[in-house]
């Protein structure tokens, strides 16, 4: 650190900047977060982490963070647009449940883990524009400083200024509903806010209000149409207006915390590369809040590019690696899309929406149809396009018990890693990018597995030669 150029700087310091800052540090990649807002936000635009983000974060150690801070709620798996399956839904998981926990404790506990590994963090700092050449980018902030970097990343959400600069095209819908949220004090009782709340949502759905902690309540409401700009917060007043229209009362709101608005906006990125410039998390793709995924969704493409972005800063990347993280995420950002699109109609009260909600609600009494939207929602089923072989092969790994501790404890490093039950393969060159493991027990239905730093599977064979054209593949020449 402390160098004149960074490997990497990210413009953003969310979740997404800050997970991706923590796994460039990893591999000691030299990083620098640039965060427009002099102090960390404390609107809750976010709930809680979804199975597959929960064990994101038990591959890096930071599990018991989030669960000191959180709420488990399990049986969440078989919900979508708030029809729920008759079965219950058991996702192939040890973390079958949805954390509740709100955004700014997730910021806080991911900043401090990037500050731990001593990524250079700058709030109040704000890009402005960023020339890249060959060798570089080049930054511009407001206050007139450049920094230079060898690579940028844009972390900078759904108006990101990274991503207009690039010419990056967004395209998509545009918003046709909007939404009022806010985190307030009211004087109504909790028994009537919910009595009232329940009664409200038989025929609006996009409506809810309930504690939010701190003594606060938060409430979402359908706004009166959807407004010209929307980085201007509603006002007190346009809320109480819409909760009177709504619920027949404003249940004494006053004294909020936060004000904000959101749409059914439905956007992604046509590349997420240009140069030496790329784009994660809602840079690279928005949707309506439905089922709380977009901070999961940011979180999940950290988790995809940092190794592969480190292993080029290092030199050590492989053709075409990095081109990967476009190939794997923006498949899986459209599934999202698609999801996120589908409940927002659901929960319309017009006629059509509410005639295939009514189907919908006849399917789930299938449970393979509930466990298909459990997986979906959830992040356990995405599968990357690795080539073809068994089923296990481009899913990620869920977590095992081992011999000596379980899988998991193996993988806070971000290496990768060869669980072999053979006993009769290698590593060989690759012994500092790829772990081995021959102590597997009997949890592993397959020979070998090799598992990318993202805990996916790459490959499952017993061969060494075969496990060796795959080493290289993903990890680079042999050392």
């Amino acid at each position: 650190m402390g160098s004149d150029v960074f490997d990497v700087i990210i413009s953003g310091g969310g979740p997404t900047g800050m997970m991706l800052a923590s796994e460039l540090r990893l591999h000691g990649v030299d990083v620098l977060v640039l965060e427009r807002d002099a102090e960390p936000t404390r609107l809750v635009r976010s709930l809680g982490l979804h199975p597959r983000s929960l064990e994101i974060m038990d591959q890096r150690g930071l599990l018991e963070r989030f669960l000191a801070h959180g709420t488990q709620y399990p049986g969440m798996g078989g919900r979508f647009a708030g029809i729920v399956s008759p079965h219950p839904i058991r996702l192939d998981t040890a973390h079958d449940y949805i954390l509740g926990i709100p955004q700014p404790v997730t910021d806080g506990i991911l900043a401090e883990r990037a500050a731990e590994l001593r990524a250079v963090i700058r709030r109040g700092s704000e890009v402005t524009g960023f020339d890249q050449d060959a060798d570089g980018v080049t930054v511009e902030l407001a206050d007139g400083e450049r920094l230079r970097s060898r690579w940028l990343v844009g972390c900078d959400g759904g108006r990101s200024l990274v991503r207009r600069l690039l010419g990056v095209g967004f395209p998509g819908d545009m918003a046709t509903t909007e939404w009022l949220l806010g985190e307030v004090q009211v004087t109504a009782s909790a028994d009537e806010i919910a009595a009232v709340s329940e009664e409200v949502r038989k025929t609006h759905r996009g409506f809810g209000i309930g504690p939010a902690g701190d003594g606060l309540f938060r409430a979402v409401v359908p706004a009166a149409s959807v407004s010209e700009d929307r980085t201007v917060a509603p006002t007190l007043e346009d809320f109480r207006a819409q909760l009177r229209a709504y619920a027949g009362t404003d249940f004494g709101v006053h004294s909020p915390r936060s004000l904000t608005r959101f749409t059914d906006a439905t956007r992604l990125a046509d590349r997420y590369r240009v140069g030496r410039v790329l784009l994660a998390g809602d840079a690279a793709h928005v949707h309506p809040p439905l089922g709380g995924q977009g901070l999961n969704l940011g979180i999940q493409d950290a988790f995809n590019l940092g190794w592969k972005l480190a292993a080029e800063v290092g030199g050590r990347a492989p053709e075409g690696l990095l081109d990967t993280y476009f190939t794997e995420r923006h498949p899986a950002a459209q599934e999202v899309l698609t999801i996120t699109r589908a409940q927002s109609e659901l929960i319309s009260p017009d006629p059509g929406p509410q005639a295939v909600r009514r189907l919908l609600t006849e399917l789930m009494g299938f449970e393979e149809v509930g466990r298909f939207f459990a997986e979906k929602v959830s992040g356990i089923g995405i599968r990357y396009d690795v080539g073809e072989g068994p089923e296990l092969l481009g899913r990620r790994m869920r977590d095992l018990p081992l011999a000596h501790g379980r899988l998991y404890e193996l993988m806070h490093d971000g290496t990768g890693l060869l669980l072999d039950r053979t006993g009769a393969l290698a590593v060989g060159g690759w012994a500092d990018r790829v772990d081995y493991v021959s102590d597997v027990g009997d949890a592993l239905d397959a020979p070998a597995v090799l598992l990318r730093p993202d805990g996916h599977v790459a490959w499952i064979g017993d061969q060494q030669d075969a496990l060796g054209q795959h080493l290289q593949r993903w990890f680079g020449a042999e050392g």
